[in-house]
């Protein structure tokens, strides 16, 4: 196979619901240096079309959501674009594009093709307004447009039939701002990355779970887990709720937990059990972020378990790396100390070291999963060989765990 020299980046992007119902796809490299590499735009969203169509498809990388690309020139004027479906992807214009007659014109000519148009990182400029009457949506960076100015620069958009994208929310203050201005999408790591969300108190429905999570990691029978969702009806309906938000190729809808384990298998409800943690009662469906970052965590930690030649000869890798995914996050979501989740469960020694010091072929996973999580780094060439992984190992990894749902059934 050739040799892979770029990775896929994928940051949710969320509606007024705080569900996700995009991504954007980000180019990223793999180099000696722990930052991100670019060095030509064309070339690398090539890259992100070629790779995402030809090479893993569609649905393993956007599942049924839209996927947001970023377009210079030259790939605007490229008629590769005709491969791309155009209900599938929006296309992305970058703020370095200069406003020519001809821009305009191809923009135009794309919008009645169907696909449909942003312009990232935009500023308001009269120079834009041909544009600002054929694009769909604006995507307004936090930064660029401090929030002070935000309600200034929404009225001169009024004119014009564009929906908003907030970029780079870092708070809940931010988010709440820009929803009650009139945006309908966000993005950015307070709506992508759980360890600056808001902590949530652990409560017993918390509790109960850490403790269902305890008697399937022990093997118990069926029977003590039936027990112990009686204690918690509520966390029974939330655990249903998710099971058959996914379970859509199922026929008919799972009625209780022993038909639930019937239908999916033990180990996919322990997964769900794993994954309830992640599920707010305001929130409950698949496209919540939270269970969305939580699960493609655990699943890319397991699908490169397989790969890691300090864990080849355990068969239990990859279910031990999926639940070290999911216990890495739970400091971060609840006001919980990780001693005490590590106290309520009996886990062996090489899970604990890699989740309190990241050491062992574990904590390698680990540190490797939370560098590629900052879109702004990515691993070192120098380090993924130490460890005995290779880049094209990283990618088939974490295009497995984009599609979690279905491989979750």
């Amino acid at each position: 196979m050739q040799e892979v020299n770029y990775l896929i980046g994928r940051q949710p992007i969320l509606d007024r619901n705080e569900e996700i119902v995009a991504y954007e796809l980000l180019f990223r490299s793999a180099g000696s240096r722990n930052m991100a590499e670019v060095a030509d735009a064309t070339q690398a969203t090539a890259s992100v079309i070629i790779n995402t169509l030809s090479g893993f498809g569609l649905e393993r990388i956007l599942g049924s959501h839209r996927g947001f690309i970023n377009m210079d020139l030259d790939l605007l004027l490229s008629d590769s674009l005709g491969l791309l479906p155009r209900d599938r992807v929006v296309l992305e214009l970058l703020e370095t594009l200069a406003i020519t007659p001809e821009l305009v014109e191809r923009c135009r000519a794309l919008k009645e093709e169907g696909f449909q148009l942003a312009l990232d990182d935009h500023v308001y400029d009269p120079a834009y307004e041909e544009l600002y009457g054929i694009v769909d949506i604006i995507k307004i960076d936090l930064l660029l447009t401090p929030p002070p100015q935000l309600a200034g620069m929404v009225e001169k958009f009024r004119p014009y039939p564009v929906k908003f994208l907030a970029e780079k929310v870092e708070t809940r203050e931010e988010y709440r701002l820009c929803r009650d201005l009139g945006f309908e999408y966000f993005q950015g790591f307070f709506l992508a990355m759980p360890s600056v969300m808001e902590k949530k108190r652990f409560d017993e429905s918390g509790a109960t779970l850490l403790k269902l999570m305890d008697l399937l990691i022990k093997d118990a029978e069926l029977e003590m887990i039936e027990r112990a969702f009686r204690q918690s009806p509520g966390l029974t309906y939330k655990l249903l709720l998710l099971v058959n938000s996914v379970s859509l190729r199922l026929r008919g809808e799972i009625q209780n937990i022993r038909h639930a384990v019937a239908i999916l298998g033990r180990q996919q409800i322990e997964r769900w059990v794993q994954l309830a943690l992640f599920v707010p009662d305001t929130n409950s469906g698949p496209e919540n972020p939270l269970v969305e970052f939580a699960a493609v965590r655990a699943a890319f930690m397991e699908n490169l378990a397989c790969r890691h030649p300090g864990l080849k000869d355990n068969p239990d890798a990859g279910e031990q790396a999926f639940l070290v995914g999911i216990l890495s996050l739970l400091g971060s979501i609840y006001d919980i100390p990780l001693d005490e989740v590590l106290a309520n469960l009996s886990l062996p020694e090489a899970l604990k070291d890699a989740l309190t010091t990241r050491s062992g072929a574990l904590g390698d996973l680990l540190k490797l999963s939370e560098q590629l999580e900052r879109l702004d780094s990515s691993p070192k060439a120098e380090w993924l060989e130490e460890i005995g992984l290779s880049q094209e190992d990283v990618l088939q990894a974490q295009v497995k765990a984009y599609g979690w749902r279905d491989g979750m059934l």
